[in-house]
């Protein structure tokens, strides 16, 4: 059945959809109960998913990315503000969960808007969500230009030589992406191991080393660095943002990309099950990994206002205090951690596009929709992807602040994309499909409570002025697809044509008893 011709289940449907509720929620079972059919291959496991989830938030990538622009902002007591994220985007991670237990639909929020609210917004959900995907991909490849390689391999970083080496590893990703699953997975999962273990050396090495040289000073966790003390712990106003609470952005760039593992849900075994623990692993995992990280650079930083005026903070301070060699090899575990975060975040992407294009929503869909017959993968959906990146690099690569736009756009998306997901589910709490994996239990109400805080906290955060280039972003790409939707509605004669596959049927025959107790949890 396909969405385009919008035609309701037909009884075999229903008797497949029935059928769905009796067996385990990971055969192709699973993807027809919502009305698709299967056409990518199932192969990812539970490691393999939290490599997905694990490899997307990369602590590597958000601490090297955003510790400098940290330090300038909030001084060295900016990564204070980390616990609080963490507790916040962990909230946010089981709520996504009891969603992705759900609806277990490559897509994630733009399935669960567009099926428990009403398409058009879905639509805006997953073009917001593209958009986020599209720059979130260049500022982390660009971080291997810019805040590390110059430090790995001793040469100065310019605007032209970070942007042609980011456009050669795009071009790396997207071959990777584009050909193969499973060694994109594969890659991956290497990649993610190597970031774990490198990780824990990097802070274990820093503390002893750090500790024997007597080079830690306990004072830089205090420290505003080269920020005045006047004020630091102020709301702001309207326009400006306290200078501690800048220092949120360093963990709410980091602890994103999480919801990944449910854009692969139907690549996923068992995801209703795998998916959600996937997510919320990895935002624990790397919260509590990523705080001792901090803590140890930050005690090793040495004078952090000097510090403050490198381009590459985190690499100085492991070459100063592991030594050259030690440090190039941890550097070059980073590299490779990096990679992988911009290889999973294309692969999501892709996988977004290709799930809006299934449904024909998606510009172009009638090319993007094709799984090649070859490779498994959604080649075409891969190439427009990377085209887009390539393009967004060539806007933000002689910028000044390039990397500060980057991840600055890169946080408010992703934020936008939490808010609107967790007000769904508050509003649509009492009729949402039965969960087949994990639910929120007697917890759903702090847990909504907590997230809803923070979310809210954390959006405030963007009235600062500095953020204005990434509100332009913002404010483009959702002016180019809000032209397209309207094209889109006029051309197909209003809202109601853009109707998910009807779902009814399975809901009627839960409130009738049609399906055994028990069983729609299978």
């Amino acid at each position: 059945m396909t969405v385009g011709a919008g035609r309701r289940m037909t009884a075999q449907n229903q008797g497949e959809v029935l059928m769905a509720h009796q067996v385990p929620s990971s055969g192709a079972g699973a993807v027809r109960e919502f009305g698709y059919r299967p056409e990518l291959e199932r192969s990812t496991g539970r490691f393999a998913s939290f490599a997905v989830a694990f490899a997307f938030v990369s602590i590597a990538t958000g601490i090297f990315t955003t510790f400098g622009s940290t330090l300038n902002t909030s001084g060295p007591a900016g990564i204070w503000t980390w616990p609080i994220v963490v507790v916040g985007q962990l909230m946010v991670a089981f709520v996504f969960g009891s969603l992705a237990a759900r609806i277990p639909v490559t897509g994630y929020a733009y399935q669960w808007m567009s099926r428990l609210a009403n398409p058009v917004l879905g639509w805006i959900m997953g073009w917001v969500s593209f958009t986020f995907l599209a720059i979130v991909v260049v500022a982390v490849d660009y971080t291997i230009a810019s805040s590390v390689l110059p430090v790995l391999l001793n040469y100065t970083g310019t605007a032209n030589n970070s942007w042609a080496i980011t456009a050669i590893v795009l071009v790396a990703q997207a071959l990777l992406v584009g050909f193969s699953t499973r060694w994109s997975e594969r890659v991956n999962n290497v990649a993610v191991s190597a970031e774990l273990i490198g990780m824990v050396l990097l802070v274990l090495l820093l503390l002893v080393v750090g500790a024997f040289a007597r080079d830690f000073d306990l004072g830089n966790l205090t420290s505003t660095g080269p920020v005045p003390h006047h004020g630091y712990l102020g709301l702001g106003d309207a326009t400006h943002v306290g200078p501690w609470l800048m220092g949120t952005l360093l963990g709410a760039f980091t602890i994103v990309g999480f919801e990944s593992a449910a854009n692969l849900a139907e690549e996923t075994k068992d995801p209703a099950r795998v998916v959600p623990r996937a997510m919320w692993q990895a935002v624990l995992a790397s919260g509590l990994l990523g705080f001792a990280f901090l803590l140890v650079v930050t005690l090793c930083a040495g004078d952090p206002t000097k510090l403050a005026k490198s381009g590459t903070p985190v690499a100085d301070v492991i070459s100063r205090v592991l030594g050259n060699w030690v440090g190039d090899a941890l550097l070059v575990l980073v590299v490779l951690s990096i990679f992988a975060c911009g290889l999973v975040i294309l692969m999501s992407g892709v996988r977004l596009v290709w799930a809006m294009s299934r449904d024909e929503r998606f510009p172009g869909h009638r090319v993007w929709h094709r799984v090649s017959p070859r490779t498994h993968t959604p080649l075409a959906a891969t190439g427009l992807v990377f085209l887009v990146a390539e393009l967004i690099l060539a806007v933000f690569a002689h910028q000044t602040d390039a990397l500060f736009s980057l991840f600055a756009a890169a946080t408010l998306l992703p934020a936008v994309i939490y808010a609107a997901t967790v007000v769904l589910y508050i509003v649509k709490r009492s009729s949402l499909p039965p969960s087949r994996g994990f639910t929120l239990g007697r917890f759903e109400t702090p847990v909504l409570v907590l997230a809803s805080i923070w979310l809210v906290f954390e959006l405030a955060i963007f009235r600062d002025a500095s953020f204005k280039k990434p509100w332009e972003y913002a404010g483009v790409m959702l002016l180019i697809g809000a032209v397209y939707l309207v094209g889109l509605l006029v051309r197909r004669g209003g809202s109601s044509s853009l109707a998910m596959p009807d779902m009814s049927s399975i809901d009627a025959a839960l409130d009738t008893g049609a399906v055994p107790s028990g069983l729609e949890h299978a």
